[in-house]
C-alpha cells in the first residue's frame, strides 16, 4: 500500500523508465560477467551507453538489423551468456519470427528490453509508438511479459529478470513519468501490487497508467472507494489477486497505454470471464494507430488520462449489481 500525498499529484518527482533500465544494466554488468548488451543502432536512446563504455567487450552493436539482433542474442544465450537486447518496441515487431523460433521455441535465456512503448513517445508518431507489442508477446509460448510503472520498478524488474531463466519481454517508455515506487519497493515477478485498498471498484493498471489510476482514485476519494492494482506482469498474470479483487468490489476497470484488444484489458477479461464475471470497462487505445504530438495532448485525444478512468469508474458502477 502507498500513502497518497498532495505532492504526488501537484509536484511529482519524475524520471524516465528507460533510465531505470540503463542504470540497472550497468549495475548488472558489475555484478555478473555473463551479462552482455546488444542494440540496433539506438544505444543512447535506450540508455545503454554507460554499459557500452564500461564494458565495451561485452557490448554488441548490431546496426539497423533487428532480426539479426534477436538471432545473435539467442546464440549468445545458448552459449551461456545473459543477453539484454534492446531497441524500440515497434522494431521488435519486425522480429517475431526470430523471437518465436530462436528465442521462445528454444527457451533461450534472452531478455528483450523494449523502449519507447506507448503513445507518449510523442512527436515520433505512429511508426514509433508501440501499442500492440504486449499482446503479441503475451501470445508467444514461454515468454514472460513485464510492463513496469516507473523508474524504480523498471530498475528492479531489470535486476530480477536477469536472475531468471528463459525469455523475457520488458516494456518501458521514453518520457519522464512520476515516480510511484522507491528503491526499496519490492518487485515480485508475477505478483500484482496492490497500491490502494478499496471496496467499490477495482482499477487494474500497468505502465504509466498506474499513476493515472491513482489520480483517478484521489479525485473520487470522497465519493467512491477505489482499489488500485499495479499489474506489472501481464504474463504470467496474477489470477488469484485479480479474482480476489473482483469478488471484493464486484466491478473492474482496466487502464493501459496500449491497444485494449490484446493487452491488459483482454488478459483481465479472460480471467474474469472464465472464473468470476463482473461488470468491466477498459481504458486504452481502441483499434487505432497513434500520431505525432505532445505526450499529454495524445493521452487526452486517445482517452487514456485519469479523467477517462474516472468516467469509466462511473460507468461501471452504474452496471454493478
Amino acid at each position: 500500500m502507498i500513502q497518497l500525498s498532495k505532492k504526488l499529484f501537484t509536484k511529482p518527482q519524475k524520471k524516465a523508465m528507460r533510465d531505470g533500465f540503463g542504470d540497472a544494466l550497468l549495475e548488472l554488468g558489475k555484478r555478473n560477467p555473463k551479462v552482455v548488451g546488444l542494440c540496433a543502432d539506438l544505444t543512447e536512446s535506450v540508455k545503454m551507453e554507460a554499459f557500452a563504455k564500461k564494458y565495451p567487450h561485452r557490448y554488441f552493436q548490431c546496426g539497423v538489423a533487428e532480426q539479426n539482433l534477436v538471432a545473435v542474442s539467442a546464440g549468445l544465450a545458448l552459449a551461456g551468456k545473459i543477453p539484454f537486447a534492446s531497441t524500440f518496441g515497434v522494431f521488435f515487431m519486425r522480429t517475431i519470427d526470430q523471437i518465436r523460433i530462436s528465442v521462445c521455441y528454444n527457451q533461450a535465456n534472452v531478455k528483450l528490453a523494449a523502449s519507447h512503448g506507448g503513445i507518449t513517445v510523442g512527436a515520433d508518431g505512429a511508426t514509433h509508438q508501440a501499442l500492440e507489442d504486449l499482446g503479441v508477446m503475451r501470445g508467444l509460448p514461454n515468454m514472460t511479459v513485464v510492463c513496469p510503472a516507473d523508474y524504480w520498478q523498471t530498475y528492479q524488474a531489470t535486476l530480477v529478470i536477469a536472475a531468471k531463466k528463459g525469455p523475457y519481454y520488458l516494456h518501458f517508455g521514453r518520457t519522464e513519468v512520476p515516480m510511484i515506487t522507491t528503491k526499496d519497493t519490492t518487485f515480485q515477478l508475477g505478483k500484482a501490487q496492490i497500491l490502494l485498498d478499496g471496496s467499490d471498484v477495482t482499477v487494474v493498471a500497468c505502465g504509466i497508467m498506474v499513476y493515472e489510476a491513482l489520480k483517478a482514485a484521489d479525485a473520487l476519494k470522497n465519493r467512491v472507494s477505489v482499489q488500485v492494482i499495479n499489474c506489472h506482469t501481464l504474463k504470467p498474470l496474477d489470477k488469484a489477486s485479480l479474482l480476489e479483487a473482483a469478488r471484493k468490489t464486484k466491478a473492474v476497470v482496466t487502464a493501459e497505454e496500449h491497444q485494449v484488444n490484446n493487452g491488459l484489458g483482454s488478459a483481465v477479461a479472460e480471467v474474469l470471464g472464465q472464473n468470476y464475471p463482473v461488470p468491466m470497462e477498459m481504458v486504452g487505445v481502441h483499434d487505432n494507430f497513434g500520431e505525432s504530438g505532445k505526450p499529454d495532448e495524445l493521452m487526452k485525444k486517445y482517452h487514456i488520462t485519469s479523467n477517462d478512468i474516472v468516467m469509466a469508474i462511473k460507468k461501471v458502477l452504474k452496471r454493478k449489481k
